[in-house]
């Protein structure tokens, strides 16, 4: 752990002109106490840490002493690459890799570029989580993450409705959407490739063998098929609606937007009013009176008579509510 810890020290140095006992104990989790001894242990080891007192003074190498100890290991190197994505690494465990990888990098970077990964973190972040929700941690997310870094089958339970199932499963990789966690991997035993949310695992057991991944594998284009296919599979029912100039262009932020923008492209031309009718695929009526709520006067439901039935009651008590 000190080991770690004074090869941490001499590389925050090595990337600053100078650090102040106060800042080097924020960055190492430490008391400046502890980096005083750290930085008397270095010195006497043959790094030339040399400490300057007053207002002013700090800690710095001197003589332009450059370490050999800015190589990333293979974590470190994966763990760089996913280093805009600070709550994910978090959550997988891998944010102490990233914290090493960054500043092995800053080390090794001429002293007019060090700067790049602080200037980049503050003019890009990504926030993935839906608004008003508190997305939480998959327990097993972290044992998850480490079987699809290494390449190692595991067997994992999860629930599948009311019933527990149990799988082999070859985790080829991890997506995370609206705050969600899923795992996208092999079955060996069906021969195909999966979806599974890791908040229903219950159990995961990484197993000694590992497998052999399929380089042809695409994971964003896996992924981006499955959710296309997710979100046609839902839409089970159909409406028929009038709209408004006003309810086309919010019909895309009140429904699926592709369903939404491919029903508008098969509309007709606009009525005398303005107005034109198509066919949107939706979940379920109940589903539909909630989303096309949103728009308020602004869509007329035609079919089904069911749903169209309750706009009406919804109309007559908003008459009764607002006294006209």
């Amino acid at each position: 752990m000190r080991a770690a810890r004074l090869i941490k020290m001499v590389l925050l140095l090595q990337s600053r002109p100078s650090m102040t006992a106060t800042e080097l104990a924020s960055e190492l989790e430490v008391s400046e106490r502890t980096v005083t001894r750290d930085a008397q242990a270095l010195s006497e080891a043959g790094v030339p840490v040399y400490a300057e007192r007053g207002r002013a003074g700090g800690y710095r190498l001197i003589g332009g002493y450059r370490t050999r100890l800015t190589g990333l290991h293979r974590g470190e190197a994966e763990a760089l690459f996913l280093s805009g994505l600070p709550g994910a690494l978090r959550e997988m465990g891998l944010e102490d890799a990233a914290s090493a990888a960054r500043l092995k990098v800053s080390a090794a970077l001429l002293p007019s570029l060090r700067d790049a990964s602080r200037s980049a973190a503050q003019r890009f972040h990504l926030d993935a989580p839906n608004w008003w929700s508190e997305p939480k941690t998959p327990e097993l997310l972290p044992a998850v993450a480490d079987a699809v870094w290494d390449d190692r089958r595991v067997v994992a339970r999860y629930r599948k409705g009311e019933e527990e199932v149990e799988r082999e499963l070859e985790p080829y990789g991890l997506v995370l959407k609206a705050g969600v966690w899923y795992l996208c991997a092999r079955v060996p035993e069906a021969e195909t490739y999966r979806v599974y949310r890791i908040d229903r695992f219950t159990a995961v057991d990484a197993l000694e063998e590992r497998f052999a991944r399929d380089e042809e594998f695409d994971l964003p284009a896996f992924w981006e098929a499955q959710a296309a296919r997710f979100a046609r599979s839902i839409l089970r029912a159909e409406v028929v609606v009038r709209l408004s100039p006003d309810g086309v262009r919010g019909l895309p932020y009140a429904l699926d937007r592709v369903s939404a923008r491919e029903a508008l492209e098969g509309a007709g031309a606009p009525d005398g009013d303005g107005w034109v009718t198509v066919t949107v695929p939706v979940e379920s009526e109940e589903v539909a009176h909630s989303q096309l709520a949103g728009l308020g006067p602004e869509v007329e439901v035609l079919a089904p008579e069911g749903l169209r039935a309750r706009f009406v009651r919804d109309a007559v008590r908003l008459a009764r509510l607002y006294g006209t």
